[in-house]
């Protein structure tokens, strides 16, 4: 299989979708948000552009299953499964706040091997594949060198329904916000991921994520050079719906400190 191949064929239907978003994001009616659950919004947008995405990776490779956020479809393939998020930031698009992405992902096995996250906004296009580096609108891109929190910008995202470890997310926050120039909140993980991988971000950590928030960021991190990890410090970070994603000096900074307050 050529990877870069596929990629490059999963950028084009990623700037295809997200050109349908950017059409309906300038006469969207908040009349039309559905709750999947406490905050959790969904819209006809969301389940149009997953049904897109959806047809055109069936063509690119019919024999793969998909995870997708919005279960448009149920199919689990034996090796390759799409893992799908087709609006990142549900919440900044209803609300008309210009930051959410298409996130689209292939998993080999356990593996994922060819990831592209694209911010709609911005017409920035990230993308990588296995042992094939990442790039950003075709340029390369690597994780920061920065070694200190001092010299560092990081990123987060809020809990918005799952409340039991807020306590311990707000200890987190009170002291990296100390001692780095800040913490952001976009409001789109596949995003926030993204931008650790170009350097704009040193790193990245985030609690209750699903494996369509992450997936196409995880090899775009790794591919850029830097560390992603659970709170607790290994690579299941799908299964422990936690992550730290920075570069090889900020990551295991990050773990020293959540790991005081999350593993204790």
């Amino acid at each position: 299989m050529n990877l870069e191949q596929l990629a490059i064929q999963v950028i084009g239907l990623a700037k295809t979708v997200g050109e349908f978003i950017r059409e309906e994001a300038s006469r969207f009616d908040a009349a039309n948000i559905e709750y999947k659950g406490l905050n959790d919004m969904v819209s006809y947008v969301d389940k149009g552009a997953e049904e897109r995405i959806v047809a055109g990776l069936s063509q690119f490779l019919p024999s793969a299953g998909f995870v997708t956020e919005e279960q448009t479809i149920n199919k689990v393939g034996e090796e390759f499964n799409w893992i799908v998020d087709p609006l990142d930031g549900t919440t900044n698009f209803i609300h008309g706040i210009p930051a959410f992405s298409v996130s689209i992902a292939l998993q080999q096995n356990d593996e994922v091997v060819v990831g592209v996250v694209y911010e709609i906004n911005r017409d920035e296009c990230f993308y990588a594949w296995k042992e094939g580096g990442a790039f950003l609108n075709g340029k390369k891109i690597s994780v920061t060198k920065n070694e200190t929190f001092s010299s560092s910008l990081l990123a987060t995202g809020f809990p918005y329904y799952n409340f039991e470890k807020l306590e311990k997310y707000i200890n987190v926050f009170r002291e990296l916000t100390q001692v780095s120039h800040g913490i952001r909140r976009i409001g789109s993980a596949a995003v926030d991921m993204a931008y650790v991988a170009c350097g704009r971000f040193d790193g990245f950590f985030e609690y209750n994520l699903n494996s369509y928030d992450i997936a196409a960021g995880v090899i775009l991190v790794r591919e850029a050079g830097g560390q992603v990890t659970n709170f607790s410090g290994t690579e299941e970070v799908f299964e422990s719906r936690e992550l730290i994603a920075g570069n090889p000096f900020i990551a295991p900074e990050l773990h020293r400190v959540i790991s005081k307050y999350f593993n204790d």
